[in-house]
């Protein structure tokens, strides 16, 4: 079936590079939908790591279409870095298309997404400093400029320019900071365009016509679903839409051609940043998974925060979602371990819950439910071709979650290799 959505099922760092660059072997197009260079995506074949943060993780087939929607907030410096990084590891991005629609991030909105971060204080949101919100501020206040703009070089100078002199306002008189060079970034911003000019296309009509002709399109989610700007944990969010109502706004087709969702869930929990999480671990155990899943961001390098799976949560993803199968990564990350533990539930004042609360201050006084699970063995995990050949206890964990959730989960992963991961079901 086509047309298929690789979104992440949790905060984010699930996976979704791996499976993206796993199932783009029978796609035949490949398209980014949300989010900037906040994205992390690392894909591994055989000793090279190759790790990502705007180029689709389709990238590495040479044959296959990627986009960069116009959902996608680029700063053109990053991108050129990125293209470098590529090449310099024998990768060609000519196969590379970018929406003649996404917004550009520049200079001001870093330093903007910098000062507002320091000026929280102890209520630091997290963010990654790349000038993602403040960009997506401009998009909705109608002042931003994009790819398209580019064209008629002289009016977008005079609307970059503009933009700049109103940021420097800001910096100066709220922040009492010192404004920005205007010149040297039009100068640097302008050539960076010129360099990517070549990929710039109408990307909506090019996906539309792949999905009219029945092609097999795979569209990648950047982020995780409860990092969602409305469904997530606010504020403690990203700015864009992870979740699968946003990829036919981030590419531009109608939401009658999605047909399936795959949710990328880890065997655990994770996150970055601030916030409630009701299954994190302050112990050995918490530890473990952080140091055996090598538990930190492929953008920022901070250590993520660990816990035992979540299935309120996931759940509550699944149905915002509509996920038809889970694609669950990093098993082994739990290998030798003697209990694991999954929350089916939680206690809030007393009574047990199964939704997941809007309430930040609700969320943190819930107290997870678990039920345990015996564990498995390192070795056999590895010694493993298929999942048939998986120890039993990682079968019946696996088979848990798919009780739980209602959802199959028809991927299986117990390694950062191609070879590691097990179809159960074709989903392309």
């Amino acid at each position: 079936m086509s047309n298929l959505v690789i979104l992440g099922a949790q905060w984010g760092d699930e996976g979704k590079g791996k499976i993206t660059d796993f199932l783009a072997k029978k796609a035949d197009l490949v398209v980014r939908c949300q989010g900037g260079d906040n994205a992390g995506h690392t894909v591994e074949l055989g000793d090279q790591k190759y790790k990502l943060h705007l180029i689709p993780s389709g990238i590495l087939y040479p044959e296959k279409q990627n986009i960069i929607g116009n959902g996608v907030v680029l700063n053109p410096k990053s991108l050129i870095n990125e293209i470098k990084y590529l090449n310099e590891l024998g990768i060609s991005v000519d196969n590379l298309k970018i929406s003649d629609r996404a917004h550009i991030i520049f200079p001001y909105h870093i330093e903007i997404d910098k000062l507002e971060e320091e000026a929280r204080g102890d209520k630091k949101i997290g963010t990654t400093i790349k000038g993602i919100g403040p960009c997506y501020r401009d998009k909705v206040e109608r002042c931003g400029l994009r790819m398209c703009d580019f064209k008629y070089r002289d009016s977008f100078e005079k609307r970059l320019r503009y933009n700049i002199n109103r940021k420097n306002d800001l910096l100066v008189k709220y922040y009492g900071v010192e404004p920005l060079d205007e010149n040297k970034i039009v100068k640097e911003y302008i050539d960076y365009l010129n360099q990517i000019e070549k990929y710039i296309v109408d990307t909506n009509t090019l996906v539309k016509s792949f999905v009219k002709d029945g092609k097999k399109v795979l569209f990648e989610g950047a982020q995780g679903a409860l990092l969602d700007i409305d469904f997530g944990t606010y504020p403690y969010v990203t700015s864009s839409h992870p979740i699968s109502g946003g990829v036919p706004i981030g590419v531009g087709i109608s939401p009658l051609d999605l047909k399936q969702a795959v949710g990328v869930v880890k065997a655990y929990t994770t996150r970055v940043g601030k916030g409630p999480f009701p299954t994190e671990l302050f112990d050995e155990a918490g530890d473990i998974i952080r140091e055996k899943g090598f538990e930190y961001g492929t953008t920022t390098g901070r250590p993520r925060r660990c816990g035992w799976l979540d299935i309120v949560m996931l759940n509550y993803s699944a149905d915002i979602n509509g996920l038809t199968s889970l694609a669950i990564t990093k098993l082994d990350t739990l290998s030798d371990m003697d209990k694991l533990k999954i929350c089916v539930a939680y206690e809030l004042n007393g009574e047990k819950i199964n939704t997941f609360p809007a309430s930040l201050e609700t969320l943190a006084d819930c107290k997870p439910i678990y039920i345990e699970m015996d564990g498995w063995k390192l070795e056999d995990i590895e010694k493993a071709e298929t999942y048939e050949q998986l120890p039993e206890n990682a079968k019946k964990y696996v088979e848990k979650i798919e009780e739980l959730t209602k959802v199959p989960a028809d991927i299986v992963s117990v390694g950062p290799k191609r070879s590691q991961t097990f179809m159960r079901k074709e989903l392309l």
